[in-house]
């Protein structure tokens, strides 16, 4: 029996191989996913209510109140692309742009720092850690780059690629 089969009947019989921590990081990503979208679900549909709180959130801001269902229907579609496995990093790579715009805003108004400012950041941050869990090429991708930079202990440089050609 190879080295593999016995790894793989070993981790079948003992509940605590692969399989598990794979399941584990699956259900750790999801939960992560979840907390971002839930907020941003929340905050897209009273955008595309306009409820009374996000019309004075709006002029507070300097925005005009019209443009509110507009960028509602922007962040629930983002959110959608994002829920689809197969154009999830799309999705996170535009709601990062979205949430870019956000701290913008906030910064250029004043807000407080950590609870105004950084807040879209630190949605970013869950929302991105919960991909990273929940795909395998994200992960594939990320050990790649580190591989290459962590090879020479530097990271790698295209000019010297080019002047080899």
């Amino acid at each position: 029996m190879s080295a593999r089969a016995t790894s793989i009947g070993r981790s079948a019989t003992s509940g605590h191989g692969a399989g598990d921590a794979s399941r584990t990081r699956l259900w750790a990503g999801r939960i992560l996913t979840a907390l971002p979208v839930l907020f941003l679900l929340f905050d897209g549909t009273i955008k595309l209510l306009k409820l009374d709180p996000v019309v004075e959130s709006f002029a507070r801001l300097g925005y005009p109140a019209t443009i509110a269902r507009g960028i509602g229907g922007l962040e629930l579609a983002l959110i959608a692309v994002t829920l689809v496995p197969r154009t999830s990093l799309l999705g996170a790579v535009l709601l990062t742009g979205y949430l870019g715009g956000a701290v913008s805003t906030h910064v250029r108004v004043g807000d407080p720092l950590f609870t105004h400012v950084l807040f879209p950041s630190y949605v970013g941050v869950l929302l991105w850690s919960g991909l990273y869990l929940r795909d395998d090429r994200l992960r594939t991708l990320m050990a790649s780059r580190r591989g290459r930079a962590g090879s020479t202990g530097a990271a790698p440089s295209w000019r010297s690629e080019r002047a080899a050609s």
